[in-house]
């Protein structure tokens, strides 16, 4: 009886295994194969991975000390990467003595928008005046027209009114945040892979980009937008992690103990507030405050998370998974990142909201009490300034949209992901002798600050972004998806404004991505935990090298990155491709 009972259960799980859903069996043929079933609180919230004991018992590490080590290196890590990508952010944080590329807007604004609540009109010879005087110069009060939003510069003048109004001073603010997103980016990929190792990988890898350490020595808005993004998806995912732990334990166990799916369960748990999905809501917010292009961003975040919620609920057996995140999770989704990103952003504005509405206050301020704002057929249902900040926006959006000036190192985004057109900051040719350029230099020196990434990293990008969509589609990989989400919501949307005045260094927005992938992609080539010594010890040396190789270019690079004075010659030995130049 036992005997018979046992062949029917084998026979029964053989047919369920060969009723395998047709786009599964399509997709085998790809490379998809479906690993084997754990217990689902192990599928919901998987361990982290740990070094294996073999590593520990070669070095001689005894298991006591060795368990210190991975506790201590959860954040030893992050941190002393972070460390390294902050010294080389600092040093010499000061040079160029110069306003460089557009730090000729940000900079002067951001020292208006702190002191009087909005942007006014300089004087066009101000930068020499600035630079002589160490910022000690009077601030207009004639309102300027800008087309961006002001947290970015908010945060520039913070490092301003610290250290005052000199190159210093306005690079502070966007070399701290780019130090910090390394922490963020190495905390995040240790919570994506559920690996220290590869965590650290991805920080260390956008610690030697070239795009993302000139961002950090520029005062520019968009390492300020990255950092609000990056902190946006890693509030996201730690509210992934928090909602699938909640599921897994209000899932019953078997009479082995282990976490078995429950379809009423998984169809009516509620998560609750969820804190970090409405602090993700004030990040994106703050980064729409930056710069608009952060509405692409809400859009895609939004709509990742909810596919998040899919996901845990039917891993946890739900039936109807959407049905069930329609119920009782995408109203509180909506509701905690749209309300909470506009009211952000709307109170990003305050400093413009509160000047005088009598002319003399910020740029159209009083246009609701004009007779073409007073003439408006929604003037008695909206205060003045809701309706002057409305057209504001308004004219602000056309500029945007029809901005089409020639520019010499405009770039169309076709290029873009493999550095086709960088952007020169900052140029000078010294003599010999002079600003750092050799005595023995023979001709004239380069003294350049070019906005361009590693080119090996960028390049090796391009496959790791072949390699994350590959595991996103026939692999099912969440993380693949999560980072091709983050990659597209930065990327796609410049596709809308090829006719636009538009740069490459807007790809900082996805940087950290980038860095993900080619991490993601580096433990690909590494191999699994479970291969056997000879693949492990081939993949690692394959990517030590390959990483090695990456830092080597970064080095190489580094005159060009820092305004550093070179001979002629040696910068055009660094001029790779003729677009460069």
């Amino acid at each position: 009886m036992t005997s018979t009972a046992s062949s029917m259960d084998t026979r029964q799980e053989q047919a369920l295994k060969d009723q395998r859903p047709s786009w599964q069996q399509r997709l085998r043929r790809f490379g998809y194969a479906a690993g084997p079933r754990s217990d689902v609180r192990d599928r919901l919230v998987p361990p982290y991975v740990e070094p294996s004991p073999r590593l520990w018992q070669t070095l001689g590490v005894s298991k006591e000390f060795a368990g210190r080590i991975g506790r201590w290196s959860a954040w030893g890590g992050p941190l002393l990467v972070t460390l390294f990508a902050g010294v080389i952010r600092f040093w010499n944080l000061g040079s160029p003595k110069a306003v460089i590329f557009d730090e000729t807007y940000y900079a002067k604004d951001a020292w208006a928008l702190v002191h009087r609540g909005y942007e006014v009109n300089w004087d066009k010879n101000v930068n020499d005046l600035i630079l002589s005087n160490n910022g000690k110069v009077p601030i207009p009060t004639d309102a300027a027209y800008v087309v961006h939003p002001p947290v970015g510069k908010y945060v520039i003048g913070l490092g301003e009114l610290i250290f005052g109004l000199n190159p210093f001073g306005w690079r502070f603010m966007t070399a701290l945040l780019g130090t910090l997103a390394i922490l963020m980016l190495c905390r995040i990929g240790r919570r994506l892979f559920r690996s220290t190792f590869l965590g650290c990988l991805a920080g260390a890898l956008m610690a030697v980009d070239g795009l993302a350490f000139v961002m950090a020595r520029t005062s520019l808005l968009d390492g300020v937008l990255m950092f609000f993004v990056l902190a946006a998806f890693g509030c996201l995912l730690i509210d992934r992690d928090r909602a699938r732990e909640k599921l897994a334990a209000a899932l019953p166990a078997d009479a082995d103990g282990r976490i078995r799916p429950d379809a009423h369960i998984a169809e009516t748990t509620r998560f609750g507030w969820r804190p970090w999905r409405w602090l993700a809501g004030l990040m994106i917010g703050l980064a729409i405050g930056t710069k608009w292009n952060g509405l692409y961003v809400l859009i895609f975040f939004c709509v990742l998370t909810v596919l998040w919620d899919v996901g845990s609920r039917k891993v946890a057996g739900a039936g109807r998974p959407y049905v069930a995140v329609l119920r009782h999770d995408l109203g509180f989704a909506i509701l905690a990142t749209w309300p909470v990103a506009i009211a952000t952003y709307v109170m990003s504005w305050l400093g413009w909201i509160l000047s005088p509405a009598n002319g003399s206050g910020g740029y159209y301020r009083n246009w609701a009490t004009t007779p073409d704002g007073k003439g408006s057929s929604w003037s008695w249902l909206f205060p003045d300034w809701w309706r002057s900040l409305w057209h504001y926006e308004h004219e602000v959006y056309k500029f945007n949209i029809n901005l089409s000036s020639p520019h010499t190192y405009q770039s169309n985004p076709w290029s873009w992901i493999v550095t086709g057109r960088p952007v020169s900051y900052f140029y000078e040719s010294p003599a010999p002798g002079k600003d750092g350029c050799p005595t023995d230099a023979g001709e004239k020196c380069a003294r350049e600050v070019l906005a361009i990434g590693t080119p090996l990293l960028w390049w090796v990008g391009c496959f790791a972004i072949l390699y994350v969509l590959w595991r996103w589609f026939f692999r099912r990989d969440w993380r693949a998806g999560a980072i091709a989400c983050g990659i597209a919501a930065g990327y796609l949307p410049w596709f809308l404004y090829q006719d636009r005045t538009i740069f490459f260094f807007y790809t900082i927005i996805f940087v950290p991505f980038l860095c993900l992938a080619v991490a993601m992609l580096l433990g690909a080539i590494i191999g699994p935990s479970g291969a056997g010594d000879t693949r492990r010890v081939a993949g690692a040396a394959g990517a030590g090298v390959l990483v090695l190789l990456i830092a080597w270019n970064f080095i190489y690079f580094w005159p060009l990155y820092t305004g550093t004075a070179i001979p002629i010659d040696e910068w055009r030995s660094r001029m790779w491709l003729d677009t460069w130049v």
